[in-house]
Protein backbone atom coordinates (compact mmCIF):
# COMPACT_ATOMS: atom_id res chain seq x y z
CA UNK A 1 0.00 0.00 0.00
CA UNK A 2 1.44 3.36 -0.97
CA UNK A 3 0.05 6.80 -0.31
CA UNK A 4 0.99 10.21 -1.63
CA UNK A 5 1.30 11.91 1.76
CA UNK A 6 0.75 11.28 5.44
CA UNK A 7 -2.34 9.30 6.32
CA UNK A 8 -4.56 10.14 9.27
CA UNK A 9 -4.70 6.37 9.88
CA UNK A 10 -1.13 6.45 11.17
CA UNK A 11 -0.04 7.10 14.73
CA UNK A 12 3.51 8.35 15.11
CA UNK A 13 5.31 7.56 18.36
CA UNK A 14 8.64 9.44 18.61
CA UNK A 15 11.31 7.60 20.59
CA UNK A 16 15.04 7.03 20.60
CA UNK A 17 16.84 4.53 18.37
CA UNK A 18 17.50 2.01 21.15
CA UNK A 19 13.80 1.82 22.06
CA UNK A 20 12.88 1.47 18.40
CA UNK A 21 15.21 -1.49 17.91
CA UNK A 22 13.93 -3.26 21.03
CA UNK A 23 10.29 -2.60 20.22
CA UNK A 24 10.52 -3.71 16.58
CA UNK A 25 12.02 -7.11 17.49
CA UNK A 26 8.60 -8.21 18.75
CA UNK A 27 6.33 -6.03 16.63
CA UNK A 28 3.86 -8.84 15.85
CA UNK A 29 3.45 -9.52 19.56
CA UNK A 30 2.90 -5.79 20.17
CA UNK A 31 0.25 -5.56 17.43
CA UNK A 32 -1.75 -8.31 19.14
CA UNK A 33 -1.49 -6.63 22.52
CA UNK A 34 -2.37 -3.18 21.16
CA UNK A 35 -5.45 -4.63 19.45
CA UNK A 36 -6.46 -6.39 22.67
CA UNK A 37 -6.12 -3.10 24.59
CA UNK A 38 -8.19 -1.29 21.94
CA UNK A 39 -10.93 -3.95 22.13
CA UNK A 40 -10.96 -3.56 25.93
CA UNK A 41 -12.07 0.06 25.52
CA UNK A 42 -14.61 -1.09 22.89
CA UNK A 43 -12.86 0.72 20.07
CA UNK A 44 -13.69 -0.23 16.49
CA UNK A 45 -10.16 0.77 15.42
CA UNK A 46 -7.47 -1.91 15.15
CA UNK A 47 -3.75 -1.74 14.45
CA UNK A 48 -2.67 -3.36 11.17
CA UNK A 49 1.11 -3.19 11.44
CA UNK A 50 4.05 -1.23 12.85
CA UNK A 51 7.00 0.14 10.92
CA UNK A 52 10.00 2.10 12.07
CA UNK A 53 11.84 5.20 10.96
CA UNK A 54 15.10 6.54 12.40
CA UNK A 55 13.27 8.80 14.88
CA UNK A 56 9.97 7.05 15.54
CA UNK A 57 7.70 4.08 15.07
CA UNK A 58 4.47 4.34 13.15
CA UNK A 59 1.42 2.27 14.05
CA UNK A 60 -0.81 1.95 11.00
CA UNK A 61 -4.49 1.62 11.92
CA UNK A 62 -7.46 0.32 9.94
CA UNK A 63 -9.41 3.56 10.58
CA UNK A 64 -8.66 7.07 11.77
CA UNK A 65 -7.63 6.97 15.43
CA UNK A 66 -9.30 9.00 18.17
CA UNK A 67 -7.71 10.62 21.20
CA UNK A 68 -8.62 7.62 23.37
CA UNK A 69 -6.89 5.32 20.86
CA UNK A 70 -3.75 7.45 21.07
CA UNK A 71 -3.83 7.22 24.86
CA UNK A 72 -4.23 3.43 24.80
CA UNK A 73 -1.24 3.06 22.48
CA UNK A 74 0.85 5.46 24.56
CA UNK A 75 0.02 3.57 27.78
CA UNK A 76 0.82 0.23 26.16
CA UNK A 77 4.19 1.35 24.79
CA UNK A 78 5.21 3.03 28.05
CA UNK A 79 4.34 -0.16 29.99
CA UNK A 80 6.53 -2.46 27.90
CA UNK A 81 9.21 -3.70 30.31
CA UNK A 82 12.32 -3.01 28.24
CA UNK A 83 11.30 0.44 26.95
CA UNK A 84 12.88 3.52 28.53
CA UNK A 85 9.78 5.66 29.07
CA UNK A 86 11.87 8.80 29.45
CA UNK A 87 12.79 8.46 25.76
CA UNK A 88 9.22 8.00 24.47
CA UNK A 89 7.28 11.10 23.46
CA UNK A 90 3.53 11.51 23.21
CA UNK A 91 2.01 9.79 20.15
CA UNK A 92 0.52 12.05 17.51
CA UNK A 93 -1.25 11.92 14.19
CA UNK A 94 0.77 12.96 11.15
CA UNK A 95 0.69 16.59 10.21
CA UNK A 96 0.61 17.68 6.63
CA UNK A 97 1.35 20.86 4.82
CA UNK A 98 -1.72 22.98 4.34
CA UNK A 99 -2.50 26.43 3.23
CA UNK A 100 -4.03 29.16 5.31
CA UNK A 101 -6.69 31.42 3.88
CA UNK A 102 -7.36 34.65 5.75
CA UNK A 103 -10.19 36.91 4.69
CA UNK A 104 -11.18 40.45 5.72
CA UNK A 105 -7.81 42.12 5.92
CA UNK A 106 -8.00 45.51 4.19
CA UNK A 107 -6.71 45.21 0.62
CA UNK A 108 -5.25 48.72 0.64
CA UNK A 109 -2.85 50.11 3.20
CA UNK A 110 -3.85 53.21 5.13
CA UNK A 111 -2.58 55.64 2.50
CA UNK A 112 -4.96 54.02 -0.06
CA UNK A 113 -2.28 54.17 -2.74
CA UNK A 114 -0.33 50.99 -2.05
CA UNK A 115 -1.54 47.41 -2.03
CA UNK A 116 -0.50 45.00 0.71
CA UNK A 117 2.59 42.94 -0.04
CA UNK A 118 3.63 39.51 1.19
CA UNK A 119 6.07 41.25 3.57
CA UNK A 120 3.14 43.16 5.11
CA UNK A 121 1.27 39.89 5.59
CA UNK A 122 4.26 38.24 7.28
CA UNK A 123 4.55 41.20 9.65
CA UNK A 124 0.85 40.97 10.53
CA UNK A 125 1.11 37.22 11.17
CA UNK A 126 4.16 37.65 13.45
CA UNK A 127 2.27 40.17 15.61
CA UNK A 128 -0.82 38.00 16.14
CA UNK A 129 -0.81 35.43 18.98
CA UNK A 130 -3.13 33.06 17.13
CA UNK A 131 -0.25 32.25 14.76
CA UNK A 132 2.31 31.30 17.44
CA UNK A 133 2.47 27.63 16.40
CA UNK A 134 2.20 28.17 12.67
CA UNK A 135 5.22 27.85 10.41
CA UNK A 136 5.27 29.46 6.98
CA UNK A 137 6.79 27.02 4.52
CA UNK A 138 6.54 29.35 1.55
CA UNK A 139 6.00 33.02 0.93
CA UNK A 140 2.36 34.08 1.14
CA UNK A 141 0.90 35.72 -1.88
CA UNK A 142 -2.04 38.07 -1.93
CA UNK A 143 -5.01 37.67 -4.23
CA UNK A 144 -8.06 39.84 -4.45
CA UNK A 145 -11.26 38.11 -3.33
CA UNK A 146 -14.54 39.87 -3.82
CA UNK A 147 -14.13 43.57 -3.26
CA UNK A 148 -11.50 46.20 -2.66
CA UNK A 149 -11.83 45.66 1.08
CA UNK A 150 -11.15 41.91 1.21
CA UNK A 151 -8.15 39.81 0.23
CA UNK A 152 -7.16 36.20 0.55
CA UNK A 153 -3.72 35.13 1.63
CA UNK A 154 -2.63 31.76 0.34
Amino acid sequence: MTIKGPSRKQIIVPMNRDNIMKFMKESNYHISNINRALRNIKSDVLANFIHSDPLDITVVMCKVASLSNLQVIENYIKNVNYINIMEVNTPCLPQSKSYLKIISIPYFQYDLLNYLTSKDIEDIIKQNQIFDNIVLVSKPYVIKVSSKSDIAIV
